[in-house]
């Protein structure tokens, strides 16, 4: 383990991921299973067509907020990616040692829930070929759970190699998720129904206290499936010209993907109407697998099913990107000297980090158990504060505080982006249901607990003998 005071050494991974492989990840991330389990929640939301005010809330965030990530990923391109920008811009010795704890206290519980919503999306679909992968509630069965583990085991399988098998591993899924895009759009376009499309119900724009809670919980869902345009960032030290790769990559990722979610639902709504499965939890016969439903009413039963596999596909493309990114931030941290040792050892010949990537997808795997909107509301909400809140605070500090700092990319408009974007993370905690608010406030308050604890045995900021890690006399960064 390195010691907790050294600068990180550098980090011994070869960069291979160029633009397409780096997009084409970001795509299968934010894709997956995502749009096809998440419009009955959706639409829920609201009660109607409505609810797409939800997505457009998402974008309003995620847009400034991409710009965010795309000058902390170029001038500070690393394994890890908000870890290394709250440590750096937070200071490496002092408030910066907290927040990259609470980071990665969040992201265990956040990070396994996101990918553990794709293996809940595969369980909802195989329902529709297999009955019985899960119960009433949207719980998995014993049947779904079994699956979810062999499919588990198959997606850890398929990154326990190098990084330049994995690229073209990631083009390979992006093409069966684009497949199963096209078939929908294709399908929407050609039977298309606005009188379904815009079914509005009675007074549909009553604004009230609960039309903005639902507004709320219609973004939550909204920024659930733009999650993933950032992946990218979590692998800086795997990309190869990251000043110039990672901002293209994370920009063009969200806006191919913000105007496929608009298609797909203008497609799936214009051929279901809204009203067979809102609410949803109401509705599992058509919600729990509305995109094969979709393709069955258009195409027959047999095109259904072969549909069917290629959403499995998409989720199984969508889960390997997430782990594969999320693989690198333990990774990180523990080189960085400030998480378990053991997370930082290397494959001896694939030169991957084996033991962070077996870990995770073990948890995933266990995290796949839960209610599908008990996990997109708790993973959503737990990221807030400390991941995109902390980190537009860090882009604040690091360009008062490291001016000569490289940065092949700005914030456009800066600050403008950082003020949208705040306000709107804002608004979507503000609007989380008080039981799951509860618990993310409770466990970050018990993950201070826990830095202070390990901090205290450690003799870390604030507990470190007098002289011993005095942010004062850190070297700049960019070596000046």
């Amino acid at each position: 383990m390195i010691a907790p005071d050294e600068p990180s050494a550098p980090a011994p991974l070869e960069r291979r991921l160029t633009l397409f492989p780096a997009t084409a990840l970001n795509m299968a991330n934010m894709l997956g299973a995502g749009p096809f389990i998440t419009i009955p929640l959706l639409m829920s939301a609201l009660g109607g067509p409505q609810s797409l005010l939800g997505w457009l809330v998402a974008l309003v965030i995620t847009v400034p907020d991409a710009l965010i990530w795309s000058e902390l990923g170029a001038a500070l391109p690393g394994s890890g990616g908000t870890y290394r920008w709250l440590r750096e811009g937070f200071g490496r010795q002092t408030w910066g040692r907290l927040m990259a704890f609470l980071f990665l206290w969040q992201f265990l519980l956040s990070g396994p829930m996101e990918i553990a919503s794709a293996y809940i999306g595969v369980a909802q679909y195989l329902d529709y070929l297999s009955p019985g992968m899960t119960l009433p509630g949207g719980a998995l069965s014993l049947k779904g759970g079994a699956v979810v583990v062999v499919l588990g085991g198959v997606t850890v399988a398929l990154l326990y190699r190098r990084i330049s098998s994995i690229a073209r591993l990631t083009v390979f899924l992006w093409v069966g998720v684009m497949l199963t895009v096209l078939v929908v759009l294709v399908s929407g376009a050609l039977h298309f129904d606005a009188r379904k499309a815009f079914d509005f119900p009675e007074d549909p724009w009553r604004f009230s206290l609960g039309f903005f809670l639902g507004l709320g919980a219609a973004a939550r869902v909204g920024i659930y499936d733009f999650l993933g345009y950032y992946d990218v960032c979590y692998l800086g030290d795997e990309v190869k010209d990251p000043g110039r790769t990672i901002p293209r990559a994370v920009l063009a990722s969200l806006l191919l993907v913000a105007a496929i979610y608009v298609g797909i639902n203008l497609s799936i709504n214009g051929v279901i109407s809204w009203r067979e499965f809102v609410p949803a939890d109401q509705h599992p016969e058509v919600a729990n697998f509305i995109a094969s439903i979709f393709v069955e009413r258009l195409h027959g039963k047999g095109a259904a099913q072969g549909f069917t596999l290629l959403v499995v596909w998409t989720a199984v493309g969508s889960i390997f990107a997430l782990l594969l990114g999320y693989s690198r931030i333990p990774y990180a941290a523990a080189r960085d000297g400030s998480f378990f040792g053991v997370f930082g050892r290397l494959h001896p010949r694939g030169r991957f980090p084996h033991v962070s990537l077996l870990v995770l997808g073990g948890l995933s795997i266990v995290a796949a158990f839960l209610p599908l909107s008990v996990v997109i509301d708790t993973l959503v909400t737990a990221r807030i504060l400390i991941q995109f809140i902390g980190q537009m605070v860090a882009l604040v500090l690091l360009r008062r505080n490291a001016p000569h700092l490289a940065r092949p990319y700005r914030v456009w408009w800066y600050p403008l982006p950082l003020f949208l974007a705040g306000g709107g993370w804002l608004m979507v905690f503000a609007t989380t249901p008080m039981k799951t608010l509860t618990w993310a406030m409770a466990a970050l308050g018990v993950g201070v607990i826990g830095y202070l604890a390990w901090a205290r045995v450690a003799g870390h900021w604030p507990f470190q003998a007098p002289g011993k890690g005095d942010a004062a006399v850190e070297k700049p960064l960019g070596g000046e």
